[in-house]
């Protein structure tokens, strides 16, 4: 129930919601025109002038002199890590400082008074309601896919209670690194259990070289194979007709079974690092196993932090300038801290209404989203990797933001984290603007432009704008121009993705080179353009034609 006066919504609302006749919601004010600052003009150039920026691409050094410029300006909105709270506790300790089993975190937390005063969660999830499905003018359904694969390598909140689903959002159970955790796992223990017995240095499959797929969990019978016994996942914790566990594959990630995107991109890294070790294993004959599935996975990670730069971020952003991965020069750098992952990072990421309502995968149209999960093993063999790519990249995603999420996924996630946020104590959305140089919102208008949003807020938040909190205010945010996100989750993400990302060990000058990835390791590395060129190479033993693979749909244009 609300607190104090505050009404609750009933769940299943979907008519508009009017303001309440009251002092605490006034009507609104006339539409002003926002002036921006002059932060907020510095951060809109790369958004204009494109055949200036375009120019300036076309020279290597110039290039990367702007690249580097442009993420050191995305990081440094903020004072840099290392943050002086965690999720641990409310005041700055060793704790607070060391210990990485929880999140750090941005601001302080909110006063209790604020998070007491909030509507009642179960009122407020009815905001993200689709009533009908609203396209993203940009983004492709590959491109939800590779948000929710990347995000859970690092983004993992604890949920190592044997015999529950709960998560802890004050816990990471993750290293912190971009360290293909949800392929390898989250230790050396699981990293071993995945290894192939035949072939040590590749990862465990079954299938041909070239077209494998992740190892059975479940042999025909339904009975767990013990070489996997201790391997975590989702789903095996259903009934038995609930989930056909045979369906089940051996992943890194306990969330690898869950859905068909997650299956495809772990399919095509495991295909990829086994291509990856067998070229390097043939160029250096003296190494050992361990050392060869040392480099390819060092390899690997490089490449996914290639394709998260220069074609996730970019399709992120509203940029003329491209990203680049180049991490020359970045090691002096002031915010060239260890990576600790913020519990404001773990919230922003989760863009639920990007998922459509049916789903198409492979040659299979409209399939609700509940007949996605589980099913791994069938759809991976019966319509192939190329298909599954082909199809997720032919298909629009969801607009990110309000009034857009599928049933199932506003009560599975929304809601969670809606009451996640409460839990940590996070303060509100006008206080995360500041923090982020933007100017204080000071009418529901100015976080977006669309009434019945405002109108929604309004009665929710009894006429404070100031009360609005820090996930429901950025969802309810306008898209800017060219991009898939609005402005505090835009600045937010550039800030974390790369202060995560460039930090990452492997681009320390004393081990980037062929001592960690081997020369061929190099040339893969500098060949590899883009996550197309990596599903090319390893779809070819399938046949078939050439997959479109592609974050951004085919028919966008940069206005």
């Amino acid at each position: 129930m609300y607190q104090g006066a505050r009404r609750a919504l009933s769940p299943t609302m979907t008519t508009r919601v009017e303001p309440m006749p009251d002092v605490h919601s006034p009507a609104p004010p006339a539409r002003r025109k926002k002036m921006p600052d002059a932060a907020e003009l510095l951060g809109s150039l790369p958004s204009r002038f494109g055949p200036l920026w375009r120019t300036l691409q076309s020279a290597p050094p110039a290039e990367r002199v702007v690249n580097r410029w442009l993420i050191n300006k995305g990081v440094t909105v903020v004072p840099p890590r290392p943050y002086a709270l965690s999720t641990k506790a409310d005041f700055t300790s060793q704790d607070t400082l060391t210990d990485k089993t929880y999140n750090t975190r941005q601001l302080p937390p909110a006063d209790p008074g604020y998070v007491e005063s909030l509507p009642d969660a179960q009122a407020v999830v009815e905001l993200f309601r689709r009533e009908q499905f609203i396209p993203c003018e940009k983004s492709t359904v590959l491109f939800a896919y590779v948000a929710q694969w990347f995000t859970d390598g690092l983004l993992r909140s604890d949920r190592s209670v044997p015999g529950k689903d709960v998560r802890d959002i004050r816990r990471n159970e993750s290293t912190h690194e971009v360290d293909i955790a949800q392929l390898y796992g989250l230790n050396d223990a699981t990293t071993q259990m995945l290894r192939d017995p035949r072939e040590p240095m590749l990862l465990a499959y079954q299938g041909e070289p070239g077209a494998e797929l992740p190892p059975a969990l479940y042999d025909a019978a339904g009975t767990r194979l013990d070489r996997f016994a201790t391997l975590r996942t989702v789903g095996e914790k259903k009934q038995d007709d609930e989930v056909d566990k045979t369906q089940l594959l051996g992943m890194g990630s306990d969330a690898g079974n869950t859905q068909v995107g997650y299956a495809m991109l772990n399919t095509l890294f495991l295909r990829e690092h086994n291509r990856i070790a067998r070229e390097i294993a043939a160029a250096n004959a003296s190494w050992s196993d361990d050392r060869v599935f040392a480099a390819a996975r060092s390899v690997l990670t490089v490449l996914l932090i290639k394709v998260v730069i220069e074609e996730y971020i970019n399709h992120i952003t509203p940029y003329h300038f491209r990203f680049r991965m180049d991490p020359r020069g970045f090691d002096k750098q002031p915010w060239m801290r260890p990576n600790w992952t913020a519990v404001e990072f773990n919230l922003l990421y989760r863009w639920h209404s990007l998922i459509p309502s049916k789903l198409n995968v492979g040659s299979r149209n409209d399939l609700d989203l509940e007949d996605t999960m589980f099913r791994t093993r069938q759809f991976l063999e019966t319509e192939g990797l190329a298909a599954l790519f082909d199809s997720a990249s032919r298909q629009r995603a969801g607009r990110v933001g309000l009034r857009n999420t599928a049933e199932p996924l506003r009560w599975m996630a929304d809601v969670h984290t809606i009451e996640h946020g409460r839990t940590v104590k996070l303060r509100s959305y006008n206080q995360y603007r500041v923090a982020s140089k933007f100017k204080r919102a000071e009418t529901f208008e100015d976080i977006s432009s669309d009434p019945e949003t405002t109108a929604r807020l309004r009665e929710l938040y009894e006429g404070n704008v100031d009360d609005v909190e820090f996930y429901v205010g950025m969802m309810a945010e306008d898209a800017r121009p060219n991009s898939v996100l609005g402005p505090l989750v835009g600045r937010l993400v550039g800030l974390h993705a790369f202060s995560q990302l460039m930090t990452n060990p492997l681009f320390a000058p004393e081990i980037y080179g062929p001592q960690t990835f081997s020369e061929r390791g190099m040339q893969i590395i500098k060949e590899t353009r883009s996550l197309s060129e990596m599903v090319q190479r390893n779809v070819a033993a399938e046949g078939g034609g050439t997959p479109l693979v592609a974050l951004t749909r085919t028919d966008w244009r940069h206005s």
